[in-house]
Parts: structure tokens; sequence; C-alpha cells
């Protein structure tokens, strides 16, 4: 999964993760973790399924090792449910940041199920605000990122408008939206796959008001949910909507990608 020039991101074949390298540091990247999602479904929709917590929580550190990585980020939605974590929620939160951090550092995003995780643990976390921010080496900002043109790596959840700042990375990376398909077999069987999109952004559809416009715009990287019971956009569903304010505009020539590499081309003609 390598489209145009060697990209400074790239999937790890067959899992919803990437490695990125930001120069000193390699890391590994995932979005929508939704921990505690077995306790919201219940919650929310009286849904009982067992908990996968434990799953969730080996899958990442086996990730941290395979990719050899010095750092976690996490793009948004680390939790599932939009309120301050309690119970066995926050149990499950506990144990899953002692578990990374006991290897590598991490770094949480702010999505926005994560306004009360992002203030709960403040002390084992790296925190980047809504907006976004860019990361690398140098000297931090008060959110957790780079100043801009370090290494070129953009990060935000995408819930919201992005920092203008983003604009000036070679890469923006996101989560938020879950993408997936529904792809259907000769004898009309079906079965949900999740997905990546990734191409040239469009940077007057990216930020909101803003007159900035890149000689070479980044390239956006959507990347699927870590946690596959958490449902996403579909984007070959007639009728689906997407989440971010900027999708699908933002991303006017994208291809989509299955974990496993294949390339499906444009993802509005699939």
């Amino acid at each position: 999964m390598t489209p145009g020039a060697s990209p400074a991101v790239e999937p790890v074949v067959g899992e919803p993760a990437a490695v990125a390298d930001l120069g000193s540091e390699r890391a590994l990247l995932v979005a929508d973790v939704h921990a505690g999602i077995e306790v919201g479904l219940r919650y929310e929709r009286g849904v009982e399924l067992d908990s996968r917590a434990a799953e969730r929580r080996e899958r990442l550190c086996d990730l941290i090792a395979e990719t050899d990585a010095d750092r976690l980020v996490v793009l948004g939605d680390l939790a599932h449910r939009i309120a301050a974590p309690e119970g066995d929620e926050r149990e499950e939160l506990v144990e899953l940041a002692r578990a990374v951090t006991d290897r590598v550092p991490m770094t949480l995003v702010e999505g926005n199920h994560d306004a009360g995780v992002a203030e709960a643990f403040a002390d084992d976390l790296d925190v980047i605000g809504a907006g976004g921010g860019i990361l690398g080496d140098g000297s931090r900002g008060a959110n957790g990122a780079s100043p801009r043109g370090d290494t070129g790596i953009g990060v935000l959840h995408g819930h919201t408008w992005p920092d203008p700042a983003l604009l000036d990375a070679d890469v923006v990376c996101m989560g938020h939206e879950h993408p997936q398909l529904r792809l259907e077999d000769a004898v009309g069987g079906s079965r949900v796959e999740r997905a990546w999109l990734r191409g040239p952004l469009d940077p007057a559809a990216f930020v909101e008001g803003d007159e900035h416009a890149p000689s070479e715009p980044p390239e956006l990287v959507v990347f699927p949910a870590f946690n596959e019971r958490s449902g996403g956009t579909w984007i070959n569903v007639d009728g689906q909507s997407f989440l971010a304010p900027f999708l699908p505009e933002a991303l006017p020539s994208g291809d989509a990608y299955l974990l496993n590499g294949t390339r499906l081309g444009d993802f509005r003609r699939i």
C-alpha cells in the first residue's frame, strides 16, 4: 500500500495500525480503540457482550513489540463512553495505560470520546488537543506536539475542524470515521471489512475559513478503527454520510485499501 512517493506512514499489513518515522522515534499509530465498548453498549443499548478488554490490550502490546515502536500514538477515542471513565471502563483504561506505558510512552490525540480520559490520565499520557498537532523531534508545545515543519506527521481525531498548522505536514493521519466496506461474493454472501482511505488532501476543504494553500498539499490517511466492534462509516453503501466536517470533500481522489493491503481504487467508485 504505497501510493506515490515513499510515504512516511506505513500500515502494518493485516492490522488496523501503522508505523511512522518521527526522526529519533518510531511510532505505532492506531485510532478508535474504544476501550470499554462492552460497558457502553450495555448502558446505551442493553446489549450484553463478553469483554474483549484483555484481547485489545494484548494486541496493542504485541504490535508495539512486533513493530519495535518507541511510542504509541492513539488518534482519538481511546475510550468509548462520552463521559469521565468510571467502573469497569476505567479499570480497563487503567490496565491498558499501565501495560502500554510500562513499555513505551503513549500519546493521545483528543477525540470526541476523550474529554474525561485526557483529564483523568493526564499524568500517564501526553495529550494533543482536538485540533491536532505535528509529531516529531525537537521541543514539544503545551499540547504535546512539535513545532511545525519538523518531520511532517500531522495527527488529529477528525471530529472538529483542524488546526491550520497541519497543512504544513507531509502526511496527516486521522481516525473518527471507522471506514468499512460491505463486500459480496459470487453467491450473494457478504462480509464486512475495515478499510483505509488515503490520498491527496484538498486544503480548501480541510480547514475552515483558512486561506493557507501549501504548494504541495499533504497526503491524508484515514485510519480504520482498531476496535472491530465499534461500527463505522460505510464507504460503499448509498446514503451513508461521513462524520468529519471536512469529509469527503477534503479527500477528492482517495483510494480505499483493505487491511491486507489490497488496493480497491477510488473509494467513491467501489
